[in-house]
């Protein structure tokens, strides 16, 4: 045996790599057709607003961010995981019903968080109020999407009607 060869950053940089690096570091690589797909726009509005609903809290009644930060982060981690395509290698998941699921959690939490903080009837509490009401409305709409094309009887042979 030889001597083997350190190689240097620039050198690992600068050499050809071989097909099956290359194919499993393209693995991270985001889609960004997935990101202005109809999935992806719902995805990011949801996320979007899960961060106003969480600097609403936080201005106002820091008891109730947490559920809008764990949201966040849950919500976050589907959009990197589709965005990157990486669920697929995670074939033995059901990832539509953990979707679902995810969309009516979400519908449960902000409902319940978002009619608790308008009692306070502070100015940022009722603004978290507003736009949970909507987050509530476009969870709801991704749930209905989802189980629509996806988990309904019949959804694989398409729509007969």
């Amino acid at each position: 045996m030889g001597p083997t060869k350190m190689l240097s950053a620039r050198d690992r940089r600068d050499r050809h790599p071989e097909e099956g690096v290359v194919a499993e570091l393209q693995g991270f690589a985001v889609d960004k057709a997935f990101l202005t797909s109809h999935k992806g726009i719902l995805l990011e509005t949801e996320l979007a607003l899960t961060l106003i609903i969480f600097i609403c809290f936080t201005a106002s009644i820091s008891a109730y961010m947490a559920a809008a930060l764990l949201e966040f982060f849950i919500t976050l981690a589907f959009l990197f995981l589709y965005a990157t395509q990486y669920y697929q290698r995670f074939d033995r998941l059901n990832w539509p019903c953990l979707d679902f699921l995810r969309c009516v959690s979400a519908i449960i939490i902000f409902l319940v968080v978002s009619f608790a903080a308008v009692t306070s009837r502070d100015g940022a509490a009722i603004a978290a109020f507003v736009f949970g009401i909507i987050l509530v409305s476009i969870f709801a709409y991704d749930a209905f999407k989802i189980y629509r094309t996806e988990m309904a009887p019949g959804a694989s042979q398409g729509d007969q009607q």
